[in-house]
Formats: structure tokens, sequence, C-alpha cells
């Protein structure tokens, strides 16, 4: 499950609607299995301009899986495995707001998590405790706000995500409680996939594409019609965007991303106490500080 290639520092993982990416030069499909079964698809490598990145369409390449049976920990550990740090994802949401209109950009800043039927740590045979104070990071936002400005779109520089289980949509009282929240959005897939990439140690940040009202506006109920005619334009939004953002990712600033350091002091289980299997299945994430 290795690879000698040169490393692939950039990952894009593609939410609904964008299942593959524009102006990237393919040099090959790597099918990577791993100890927790296969990723969403087989994973594309490419090039863009002088960067090496990875792309994979979280739902699969037919969207296959839908919010709840996505295999995150899969995606995250075959990411991890190509040398990723970088993940840019990218996410259908609904406005929790008046003035998040429908067709607008959001780089949200922080997480609920309401789902519960995912497993949401790649650690179940040890303790790991991880600082999830800023889910998305701060210095990856930062590029992706630039890159939005840059396209001159209606952009949200902030907002609470909530993350619901689906793959219904939400109830009249449960939108009403999520805005009592002071939340900006609601969506499907930002969890556990924010809080396994932070395990992972990779530097996380989502592009959120307002499609829907939710259904807390009397005019407004979600119709998967409406939500895929706003979607298609949001889509062609994005694109540009993640042209701008792929050449202005700082490669050379791993080392100050928080993310770099999730696990420094947060491994409880003494190695000697780790099982070995545990320690194969894992060793890609935590030998750099067992072994050290």
């Amino acid at each position: 499950m290795g690879t000698s290639d040169p490393r692939v520092p950039i990952a894009i993982i593609g939410g609904s609607g964008l299942y593959d990416l524009d102006g990237l030069e393919i040099l090959e499909e790597r099918t990577i299995e791993t100890p927790f079964g296969m990723p969403s698809a087989p994973i594309l490598i490419g090039q863009l301009g002088d960067r090496r990145v990875a792309f994979l369409p979280r739902h699969g390449k037919h969207h296959q899986f839908n919010p709840s049976t996505v295999p995150y920990r899969a995606n995250i550990w075959a990411l991890k495995s190509l040398g990723v740090f970088w993940v840019v994802t990218v996410s259908a949401v609904g406005s929790l707001q008046e003035d998040i209109v429908p067709g607008h950009v959001v780089i949200p800043d922080n997480i609920i998590d309401k789902t519960y039927r995912r497993a949401n740590t790649l650690f179940e045979e040890l303790a790991v405790h991880i600082n999830l104070t800023h889910p998305f990071d701060p210095m990856l936002r930062q590029v992706l706000i630039d890159a939005v400005r840059q396209e001159d779109l209606p952009l949200h520089e902030d907002g609470t995500y909530v993350c619901m289980e689906g793959p219904a949509f939400s109830t009249r009282a449960e939108s009403e409680l999520h805005r009592s929240w002071g939340a900006s959005l609601i969506g499907m897939t930002a969890m556990p996939e924010a809080r396994l990439a932070r395990e992972a140690e990779l530097c996380y940040a989502t592009i959120a594409l307002a499609t829907d009202y939710d259904c807390w506006k009397d005019e407004d109920e979600v119709d998967v019609t409406n939500v895929m005619a706003i979607l298609k334009q949001n889509i062609a939004n994005v694109r540009r965007i993640l042209q701008r953002v792929i050449p202005a990712i700082p490669l050379e600033r791993e080392e100050e991303c928080d993310a770099s350091r999730a696990l420094q002091y947060g491994i409880m289980t003494p190695k000697e106490a780790i099982p070995e299997e545990a320690r194969e299945k894992l060793g890609i994430f935590l030998d750099k500080y067992l072994e050290s």
C-alpha cells in the first residue's frame, strides 16, 4: 500500500456535483486498499501547473454512497498514504441565515456534530485525544477566502456548519433549533471527515456551497430539483476557485499548521500496550511518535 512515487501534498475531496477537476493533467488512477476497506473511488493523481494533486469524489464516481455510508476512514487513510497534507473539500449545504443566499460561498470556521451512525475515530484500539477547537484550519481557510475574493463571488468568511446524519433533510423543528444555536449552515458530510483529518494530522478546510434555505423559510422548503439547479451553478464557480487555490497553498509552511502536531501529546496509551496489529494498521499515523 506504500508508494515510492513523489509525494502528493494536496488533495481535493469533491462533494455532490464535483466528480472531476478541471485542468488536472491525470498521471494515474490509483486503487488503494486500506485497513478500513476501499475508499469511495480510485484516487486520481495529477498535475496542475507544478503541483501534484490527488482528487477523490467523496460519494463515489457514480454518487453511490449516501452521507452515512461514505467510507470516511478509508478515504483519509488512502490520502495519508500518498503523502497528502493539505486537504480542501467541497460540500453542498443548506443555509440557516437570511443573508446566506443560495448560490453564495461560505468558508466555515466551526462545526456542530449531530451524526450518530458513523465511526468517528481512526483509533479504536487505543486512547487518542486530539484538539478540535478549530476543525477548519485557519491558514488554509485564508487561502480559500482569498481565492473566492479573487473570483468576486458572494462570500461569507466564517460560519458554523451543523453536520446532521441524513440522508433525509431536516424537519422544520430541527431547522429552527439549529437557527436558534446561531449556526450558519446545515450539511451531512463535514463529520467525521474533519475529525479524522485532524487525527491523521492533515490540514483541512472546506468550501461550502449554499444550495437552499433548508426548510425554515415558509416559501423555501427543500426541493431536490431546485437544489441540483443551484448546485450546477455553484460547481461552475468552485471549479474556478480551485484553479486559484491549488497554486496558492503554502506548501513550505506545513510546520506552521497545528494539524501537523495534532497527535504530539494526544496518544494516551503507552506504546508497549498498543497491540501489534494496531501498530501495523495505524503506523502511518503513529510511527513518528512511537518510534522516537
